[in-house]
């Protein structure tokens, strides 16, 4: 599947490659939006500005990295950049803005988990940002670091360090929250 969007780009045929990628990449695309932002309706808004991105940038897909790599990369801009201004508009940091929505998650009806998936969406929105996202990758995307590494532009061992240092906090918190 990917190599047939990259050989679409390649051969301008950007009307096919785009609806290959919306039909191969919306759930994983809204389900790592919702993760971060974990309320249904700003996840539906950021996927659509997602796709919005991606339409409006294909020309400019170099084939340096994969298809994925590139999709995931404008998935996590367009989330943090949402989130970030949400926080702004509501004069918090971007991690309080993440505690905050995560504490709404009892009273969501498009929230279906368990208690124990509820403790672990709060362990993981009380992680910082960085630590969050390559949990989220890792974890739930089963991304591999050198992916990963490329979505976030940095390295292997730090990105390694992070998901350590998540799970260790989300360990204590789940640990404690008993």
């Amino acid at each position: 599947m990917e190599l047939e969007i990259e050989q679409y780009i390649i051969s301008k045929k950007f009307e096919l490659a785009f609806k290959l990628i919306v039909s191969n990449y919306h759930q994983r695309i809204y389900w790592q939006i919702r993760r971060m932002v974990l309320i249904h309706e700003d996840a539906d808004d950021v996927t659509q500005n997602v796709f919005i991105k991606i339409y409006q940038n294909l020309e400019t897909f170099k084939n340096e990295s994969k298809i994925s790599t590139w999709i995931f990369r404008i998935t996590y801009n367009e989330t943090v950049n949402f989130m970030n201004k949400r926080a702004k508009d509501n004069s918090i940091s971007f991690d309080d803005y993440s505690k905050n929505i995560a504490e709404t998650l009892d009273g969501d009806d498009y929230y279906s988990g368990d208690e124990i998936n509820l403790k672990l969406q709060k362990a993981i929105a009380k992680l910082p940002e960085k630590q969050r996202v390559v949990f989220m990758m890792k974890y739930y995307d089963e991304l591999k670091y050198e992916q990963i590494s490329e979505v976030l532009v940095t390295s292997v061992g730090a990105l390694k360090a992070s998901y350590h240092h998540a799970v260790s906090k989300i360990k204590e918190f789940l640990e404690t929250e008993d």
